[in-house]
C-alpha cells in the first residue's frame, strides 16, 4: 500500500493536473446529481459500509462542496456546473447567521466567497458581510482572539484552535468590500495572538490553546484531534501553514510570511514525512508507519505551498513548489484518486478526520477534495 507509481512520475505536471481536474469534474457532477433532490443535503464523507454521509448547512464542512463546484466552473465554465454551484451554495446560506461557531468562515467564504469572486452576484456579497458580522460576535478584545468552541472539555475557559486561522480570510475580504478596517484588525489581532501562543520552538503548533478569560493569558495548551498534547497533528500544521501564507497575502505583514516559511520548513524536513509526501494523520503518531494517512493534510499543504512559493523567489520558494508537486502527483495517483463512481463520488481516498475520536478514519472527506482542486488550479495558473 502507498507505493510510488512510476507512471505518474513520467507524466508531465500539466498532464497530471489535467487528469486530476478531469477526475474531479466527473466525481463532482455525479455527487451533485445524486444529492440534487435531497433537500438541503451536502456531502460529508462515507460510513464504514461505503454509504454516503451528508450534512445540512450547520456542519462546519458545508461550504466545501459548493466551493469545489465553483472552482471546477472557473476551470471549465458550463451552464450545468454553474447551476449546481448556485444550487449547493444556496443550501449553505443559513450559516451566515450562525454565531455559535467560528467555522462560519469555512462555510460561507468557500461557497459564497468563490461564487462572488466569479459572478459578482450582489446577493452573495450581502451574505458574506452578514457572515463576517456573525463571526465577529465571537471575538473577545481582552484575549484578542476569536473563540473557536463553546464546549470546554472540563478545563478550557476560552479555547482557540489553530484551524481558526482559516476563517480570517472572510474578515480581511469584508474589510476590503466595506472599507471598514474593524474586520481586518480583528483578523490581524487573532493572527498575532495565535503566532505568539500556539507555536513551539520548532514551529510546530498546538491544536488547542485555552485562554484565561480575565487575564487573557493561556492556561492550557492541548490537543483534541492529535496523538498527544505535544504532538504535531498533521492537519493542524497544514491549517497553520495555509493560514499564515494567506494572512501575508491579505496584509503584507512580513512576520506572517516568516511564520509561514518556518512552518513549511518544519513540514518539509520532518523525518516522519513519508516518501510520497502524504502525511500520516499525526507526525508523532506512535505506530508510524502502520497508521492512517491524511490526504486532506497533503491537499491543504500543497495549496498553501504553491502560494507560498510565489512569495519567495529564492531556492526556498522552489523547494516549496517541488514539495507541492510531489504531493499533487501522489494525490493524483491510483493510491489516492478514486475511480469514477466509487468512493461515494468523492475525489480523494485516505483522509482522517479524528483518529482519537474514532471519527472519519481512512475515508474521503469533502474538504480534502476542495483543497485538492484548489491546489490543482493554483499549480495550473503557475504553469501557464
Amino acid at each position: 500500500m502507498f507505493a510510488c507509481h512510476p507512471n505518474s512520475e513520467k507524466e508531465s505536471l500539466s498532464q497530471v493536473i489535467d487528469k486530476g481536474l478531469s477526475a474531479a469534474m466527473e466525481q463532482a457532477l455525479l455527487m451533485a446529481k445524486e444529492l440534487e433532490n435531497r433537500q438541503g443535503a451536502l456531502p460529508r464523507t462515507i460510513d464504514k459500509n461505503g454509504k454516503l454521509e451528508t450534512s445540512n448547512y450547520g456542519w462546519w464542512c458545508s461550504g466545501f462542496f459548493p466551493g469545489e463546484l465553483w472552482y471546477l466552473y472557473e476551470n471549465k465554465p458550463s451552464p450545468e456546473l454553474k447551476r449546481y454551484a448556485e444550487m449547493y451554495t444556496q443550501r449553505v446560506e443559513a450559516a451566515k447567521d450562525l454565531t455559535n461557531t467560528h467555522d462560519v468562515g469555512f462555510m460561507i467564504n468557500c461557497s459564497y466567497g468563490n461564487g462572488y469572486r466569479l459572478t459578482k452576484n450582489p446577493s452573495y456579497k450581502n451574505v458574506l458581510i452578514t457572515a463576517a458580522n456573525s463571526l465577529c460576535t465571537r471575538y473577545d478584545s481582552v484575549i484578542g482572539a476569536i473563540r473557536s468552541w463553546d464546549f470546554n472539555k472540563k478545563v478550557w475557559q476560552y479555547p482557540v484552535i489553530i484551524d481558526n486561522m482559516m476563517n480570517l480570510e472572510l474578515l480581511t475580504w469584508t474589510s476590503k468590500a466595506t472599507g471598514d478596517e474593524r474586520y481586518k484588525n480583528i483578523a490581524e489581532t487573532h493572527a498575532d495572538v495565535t503566532l505568539k501562543n500556539h507555536f513551539r520552538d520548532n514551529y510546530s503548533c498546538y491544536h488547542v490553546v485555552s485562554y484565561d478569560m480575565i487575564t487573557g493569558i493561556p492556561h492550557a495548551k492541548q490537543t483534541h484531534q492529535g496523538a498527544a498534547d505535544e504532538s504535531a497533528w498533521a492537519r493542524g500544521q497544514a491549517w497553520a501553514l495555509y493560514g499564515y501564507t494567506m494572512m501575508y497575502r491579505e496584509t503584507g505583514k512580513p512576520e506572517y510570511l516568516e511564520q509561514a516559511k518556518h512552518i513549511a520548513t518544519f513540514v518539509m524536513n520532518h523525518p516522519s514525512l513519508p516518501e510520497d509526501k502524504v502525511p500520516y494523520w499525526d507526525f508523532d503518531a506512535p505506530d508510524i508507519p502502520n497508521t492512517p494517512r491524511d490526504a486532506s493534510s497533503a491537499a491543504i499543504m500543497a495549496s498553501a505551498l504553491i502560494e507560498l512559493s510565489q512569495m519567495d523567489s529564492s531556492d526556498f520558494g522552489k523547494q516549496c513548489l517541488a514539495l507541492a508537486e510531489q504531493q499533487i502527483r501522489s494525490l493524483t495517483s491510483l493510491e489516492y484518486l478514486a475511480e469514477k463512481g466509487t468512493n461515494g463520488n468523492f475525489i480523494l481516498k485516505h483522509s482522517t478526520g479524528s483518529l482519537p475520536g474514532n471519527s472519519e478514519v481512512d475515508v474521503p472527506l469533502t474538504y480534502a477534495d476542495y483543497y485538492y482542486v484548489e491546489a490543482l488550479l493554483r499549480m495550473k495558473k503557475i504553469l501557464k
